[in-house]
């Protein structure tokens, strides 16, 4: 695999010349330069370090790590499993010239963090009688049997941490690229809030 470190602009839309409309996502995706070669020798994988935008404050221990690469800043770091680490060398940049109209790609992102929420927001649950009198409108209710086993089961759904989750897609098509802007319109959505980090990744 072998892709970029991107940023969420928004959704937008595209007309084709048939009249269709098509719904696109728009990434900002790199140049990324390569900070870190990882091979199997020193740390038991292949992999590259990718940083994407710019950082105001960089503390001296950044700084440092980034020195070799001749970054002056990053905003973010994520490494990318490669199969050949030939073809890279610290301080290389990519950028959207890996890809191409029509590809197909993988989206990597997080959704969107919504805190501790009740079981109607996090599963979709219908709730209890809405009328007066009814005590449990958005209560959880019952949650398992009391004589046997006298526990709970193992995987009930219930109130919690409610997204923030890794979600990937796959075959996204890349509708059009504009390399001097450095953006990509996707098919369709992708997870996470608008600024939110994005990896757009494609076999090699």
């Amino acid at each position: 695999m072998i892709g970029l470190i991107g940023k969420k602009i928004g959704m937008s839309q595209i007309f084709l010349e048939n009249g269709n409309v098509i719904p696109v996502s728009l990434i900002k995706a790199g140049p990324c330069p390569i900070v870190q070669i990882r091979d199997e020798e020193k740390n038991g994988y292949k992999a590259i370090q990718l940083g994407f935008g710019e950082k105001k404050n960089v503390n001296k221990p950044l700084s440092g790590y980034l020195k070799k690469a001749k970054v002056k800043s990053v905003g973010r770091l994520f490494e990318i499993r490669v199969k050949d680490l030939k073809k890279y060398n610290v301080g290389d940049k990519l950028d959207l010239s890996i890809f191409n109209d029509g590809d197909k790609i993988s989206v990597i992102g997080w959704t969107k963090g919504r805190g501790f929420s009740g079981g109607m927001k996090r599963w979709g649950w219908h709730g209890g009688p809405a009328s007066h009198g009814s005590t449990a409108h958005r209560r959880v209710g019952s949650i398992g049997p009391g004589t046997a086993p006298g526990r709970i089961w193992k995987g009930r759904a219930m109130p919690g941490r409610y997204g923030n989750e890794r979600i990937t897609l796959k075959n996204v098509e890349i509708v059009k690229i504009e390399k001097e802007k450095n953006i990509v319109y996707v098919k369709g959505a992708v997870p996470g809030a608008k600024n939110g980090y994005l990896l757009i990744m494609k076999e090699e």
